[in-house]
């Protein structure tokens, strides 16, 4: 489905003393046939990606299910979890997506869980963590948390009555993280996958292992009375669970963000600052040539050579993109001019990418021109020949990188065109690399703005006028609320 950002007037959110107007009531969706979902503004949940799409777990889990049953969407993007709640409690919505199963649950229905989480409580890094634990126990320390983890708190409390905690009144666990990092406060109570994709940008930041708090279990909420939308929901959760769906799309968002520990992204956030840009302008020429979005192949290059043009392996691959002395001569490139081989590595990028069949979606088709860029195109057509005789799907990436380390077997290299490969390099290859992208795009713009495209089907209303760009937290130029359009 195509996308389309509506900024509203702040004014449209909540009228003075944040009470709803009775206009705010939605129609029935079965009348109106559109869904009206609420839904927080984070990377786990709806965002706009490096591409100026809408992305997110949350935003696909929905529009897939609306495409399945007729429907069209109206995402109504939250500033708290508490307004989530409190907005389809007073049925200014059909559907509240990424909530605690059970939690503040009065006049609602909780759909099947499909995913579990844990409040992590996050500290500066340079912190001993048993001696932050036990000031907090002792209560000469608050933190913040977020009201959904009030009630695991609670328990905590019982054995370490001393424990005290916060709520803000405002701001989501990204908020919260960036706090710390920033030393604007001295411990939170975040969810774990947020903290889990953040640490990547705030390596400063360290998850204590040490603080023991029950995980919850996320679902979506409906209205008590509206049992056929929590029957069409749970009927949706069994399928996406039976297909491999869901956990192909966990794996999309979750898959490679503990690939790359502190140390190595505390490395990379130094080496962005002083020795990109003596190549931005190479990667920018590169992606005008071949149209690869110049952030993925400046990671790539990390990923290859750390950036270091006199970097040499011991199978002869050589300069910032690694090249090998016979891809090079193919592509009419010096290898070790940086400018060259950064243009001679994304054609060559572009070139396995036209190997990939059409049919593939993205990103998994550029997924497994990375992947092939690392291993070969022959040893990737030979794995997806393999996904398909083992009932899986080649064309997705998720499948495919469980699929990859088979080639080193013999029961199955000995039956492929290209016989045997170390298939697992290639999925630890491109899950760190799509890392580095992710936290590139954080903090680099793209070469031209781009904005979700126009659609029937999929609104999302942002009255608060968040920016859901994915780089609008780190990317200082740019604030973190826009002015109503």
């Amino acid at each position: 489905m195509k996308r389309f950002l509506i900024a509203l007037s702040a004014s449209l959110l909540l009228g003075c003393g944040g009470t709803a107007s009775q206009s705010q009531r939605v129609l029935p969706w079965a009348e109106s046939k559109e869904l009206t979902v609420l839904v927080q503004n984070s990377p786990t949940t709806l965002y706009v990606d490096a591409d100026g799409a809408y992305a997110g777990l949350e935003y696909d889990l929905v529009t897939r299910f609306a495409e399945a049953n007729g429907l069209k969407v109206r995402f109504i993007v939250a500033a708290t979890y508490a307004e989530v709640i409190a907005r389809l409690k007073r049925y200014e919505a059909h559907i509240a997506v990424g909530v605690h199963k059970d939690v503040d649950g009065e006049g609602l229905m909780f759909g099947p869980a499909y995913q579990q989480v844990k409040p992590i409580l996050v500290y500066r890094a340079a912190r001993n963590e048993s001696e932050m634990l036990a000031t907090l126990h002792k209560g000469k320390s608050s933190l913040a948390s977020l009201p959904q983890y009030a009630a695991a708190l609670e328990k905590i409390q019982i054995s370490s009555p001393q424990l005290r905690w916060h709520l803000p009144a405002d701001g989501d666990s990204e908020d919260l993280i960036e706090q710390v990092a920033q030393g604007k406060l001295d411990y939170a109570v975040v969810d774990s996958h947020v903290a889990d994709v953040a640490q990547n940008y705030y390596p400063n930041v360290a998850l204590s292992k040490q603080f023991n708090a029950e995980a919850q279990q996320l679902s979506w909420a409906v209205q008590d009375e509206d049992r056929t939308l929590h029957t069409m929901v749970a009927s949706y959760f069994r399928q996406t669970l039976a297909d491999g769906s869901l956990r192909r799309l966990q794996d999309r968002y979750y898959g490679h963000v503990n690939r790359v520990d502190p140390i190595d992204a505390l490395t990379y956030l130094s080496r962005i600052k002083s020795t990109l840009p003596q190549f931005r302008a190479a990667f920018l020429a590169a992606e005008a040539e071949t149209g690869i979005d110049w952030r993925l192949l400046a990671a790539l290059a990390y990923q290859e050579s750390h950036w270091d043009n006199s970097s040499i392996s011991p199978t002869g691959v050589r300069g910032i993109m690694m090249l090998t002395n016979d891809t090079a001569s193919r592509l009419g490139v010096d290898r070790l001019n940086p400018q060259q081989s950064i243009a001679g590595g994304a054609r060559y990028v572009a070139m396995m990418r036209k190997g990939i069949p059409e049919r593939v979606p993205e990103p998994d088709r550029t997924w497994q021109a990375l992947a092939a860029y690392n291993i070969g195109l022959g040893h990737v057509e030979d794995a997806r020949t393999l996904a398909l005789r083992l009932n899986k799907n080649p064309d997705n990436w998720t499948d495919l990188k469980a699929v990859l380390p088979l080639l080193r077997k013999p029961e199955h290299f000995s039956t492929l065109k290209y016989g045997y490969a170390r298939g697992g390099a290639p999925v630890i290859y491109v899950e760190s690399l799509k890392t580095y992208y992710d936290i590139l795009v954080r903090f680099e713009k793209p070469s031209k703005e781009t904005r979700p495209e126009f659609s029937n089907d999929v609104v999302v209303y942002n009255p608060g006028n968040f920016t859901l760009d994915i780089n609008s937290k780190l990317n200082q130029n740019k604030p973190r609320r826009l002015a109503s359009l």
